[in-house]
């Protein structure tokens, strides 16, 4: 089930590949990566997902990975039995071309845990002492 949150995104096309951020939460999709940025909405049906994203450049430089279209609107299908989720995606601006992708959830790392027992304060009294050397 493709959950709220945030995903590593990694796609491909025939021409080119990239990867970027994706977020998901209450039936929204949006993210960037380095030319582009996209949102839309989406729609979860236990291990599969269907979403509509509009994508637009905010960077010049290379070509997207659907060639010179810069404006799209990605039809997206796809599941998500885990925490890694799979797609493929088309484009009536860029008819012919498939974009398969790949989603993994972002995970936040846990938090540190508390400490139970007061750590001393720093004695330098305390540490060993080198012994003393004759010239």
């Amino acid at each position: 089930m493709l959950k709220d949150g945030t995903y590593a995104a990694w796609y491909k096309t025939p021409l080119d590949q990239g990867a970027g951020i994706v977020h998901v939460a209450d039936g929204q999709i949006w993210g960037r990566d380095s030319l582009m940025t996209y949102h839309g909405s989406c729609t979860v049906d236990g291990e599969r997902f269907t979403a509509t994203v509009s994508t637009k450049r905010h960077t010049d430089g290379r070509a997207t990975v659907f060639g010179v279209v810069d404006e799209l609107t990605l039809a997206i299908e796809g599941s998500c039995p885990g925490k890694i989720a799979t797609y493929t995606a088309t484009a009536e601006q860029a008819p012919g071309i498939v974009l398969q992708g790949t989603l993994i959830l972002t995970e936040q790392p846990s938090p540190a845990p508390e400490q139970t027992a007061r750590v001393p304060a720093f004695n330098p009294d305390k540490l060993p002492k080198l012994p003393k050397r004759s010239r």
